[in-house]
């Protein structure tokens, strides 16, 4: 049985497994599984594997890198066009996101009521864990930026910071704290479900999975039965449009290198490029480690490489939203029960946003200091209070975060300047940053809710749904 060669050998107990098709998450709860290895070079070979999706974005750097470097004024029409696979591969991600929410929440909210006092140490194992990061990464962000970061921004000359009369950003118009807070309970509980599901409202519509995962009957409600079937139904598509993430990532990948601009890029956007990577680096390799290894003891370096199938993809759609499908598939091929990853993961798609937490002190101290001003120790208490606020109610979809950042920068008084035009040229670059450590960080979250709470799925169930075989060594 531990021959190296072999394809793996599977004995399920569902028809639709004999019958060649992928079992959905929920069957995977009744499906036995016996691996064997397989040669290290196999995984190249299967669509859709973390290597086919790392090969095609350094491929899509190679090629895009030095074209944009050398080539100028490459005509515009060039990107819309080079990416118009990969936006029909994220559209396709996208799509499947509102009804894997649903599906997810309400069947893990069922697997939980049957686990004596485990609902509640999910919960707050998985709040818990995303709340601290959450306000870690932002406290983190404000010390590089006040001391490291900021006193090397230079003062931008007038004409840079002259800004059009007839533009006006989103979210410049400022909303006091309080209305923050309020605006930010609102978006908890929907006024009209339809609208909630029409217009996308994720935070909503997972509270009211929630609600609804706990009020029906699995074995008398249509409701239930239809909601495993949509799972099944997801998982097929989901299944599918990952053996596509290659080219998918290749496209957006090339498309968005071509858009960069160097001869646009002066000292202060350098700069700002540099403390918001360079913090996020740190949160990542340093902060986030020693957090999950404490609460684990797993090797979290080993983990998170495992793990580049998902940040890679989330790198290529900037959107932590489109990832979800991903995110779930990698949680699980890690041994993370389904009671665990369908609950924390869809969760902290929605909540958990270090990246963008990040991001946000960076770039007021930017406006900031671009004007001469220096903020003081009350503003940057503002900040992480706001900053952990917005962050958490940040649609998880590209760019999202813009009018967010403006916000904040009304509430320390840091008027918007021309200069934000300077933010919003490269933020196309840092929100794939910002949504590859927001991916990275609900995996963690997830492996440490599933370590310190012990939740397991029924038992007798051998859930393993790699090609390759798993040990508890190399998690």
């Amino acid at each position: 049985m531990e021959e190296k060669g072999k394809r793996e050998m599977k004995s399920v107990a569902y028809d639709s497994v004999a019958a060649g098709r992928q079992p959905s998450f929920h069957e995977r709860d009744n499906v036995s599984v016996h691996t064997i290895k397989e040669p290290w070079w196999a995984a190249v070979k299967k669509r859709g594997s973390a290597p086919q999706i790392i090969i095609a974005a350094l491929l899509a750097l190679a090629i895009g890198l030095p074209v944009a470097l050398t080539v100028n004024n490459i005509p515009k029409e060039v990107s819309p066009l080079l990416g118009i696979v990969g936006v029909l591969w994220l559209r396709a991600l996208k799509a499947v996101v509102l009804p894997l929410i649903i599906c997810s929440m309400i069947l893990a909210v069922q697997k939980l009521r049957e686990v004596s006092n485990g609902g509640s140490k999910l919960a707050k194992w998985t709040i818990g864990f995303y709340v601290l990061t959450t306000v870690v990464a932002i406290v983190l962000s404000c010390i590089m930026v006040a001391v490291v970061w900021g006193p090397m921004f230079t003062v931008a000359s007038e004409q840079d910071r002259e800004m059009d009369p007839k533009e006006k950003y989103p979210g410049s118009e400022g909303n006091p704290i309080h209305l923050v807070v309020v605006q930010m309970f609102e978006s908890l509980i929907p006024d009209n479900i339809a609208k909630a599901l029409v217009q996308n409202e994720l935070l909503a519509v997972l509270v009211t999975s929630i609600v609804v995962g706990y009020l029906i009957d699995p074995e008398d409600s249509a409701i239930y039965r239809a909601v495993v079937e949509v799972e099944k139904i997801v998982t097929r598509i989901i299944t599918t449009v990952i053996e596509w993430a290659p080219v998918g990532v290749f496209s957006l990948i090339l498309s968005s290198i071509l858009k960069l601009d160097l001869a646009e890029t002066g000292i202060n956007m350098g700069i700002l490029v540099a403390g918001t990577l360079s913090t996020m680096a740190i949160h990542l390799f340093v902060v986030l480690p020693i957090i999950v290894f404490s609460l684990t003891k797993i090797n979290p370096y080993m983990y998170w490489i495992r793990n580049s199938c998902a940040w890679v993809t989330a790198w290529g759609s900037a959107s932590s939203a489109a990832t979800l499908s991903v995110t779930l598939k990698c949680a699980r091929d890690r041994g993370i029960s389904n009671t665990v990853s369908q609950f924390a993961i869809p969760l902290g798609c929605l909540v958990n946003m270090d990246g963008t937490a990040i991001y946000f002190p960076m770039v007021v101290v930017f406006l900031a200091r671009t004007q001469g001003m220096t903020l003081q120790a009350v503003d940057y208490v503002i900040i992480v209070f706001t900053a952990t606020l917005t962050s958490i109610g940040a649609t998880p979809i590209p760019s999202a975060s813009l009018a967010l950042a403006v916000m904040i920068a009304g509430m320390v008084n840091v008027p918007v300047t021309g200069m934000f035009g300077v933010v919003i040229t490269i933020d196309w670059l840092l929100d794939r940053f910002r949504t590859a450590l927001n991916v990275s960080g609900d995996l963690y979250g997830a492996m440490v809710v599933y370590k310190q709470t012990g939740i397991e799925d029924d038992d007798g169930d051998v859930i393993e749904i790699t090609d390759r075989p798993r040990h508890d060594s190399q998690v």
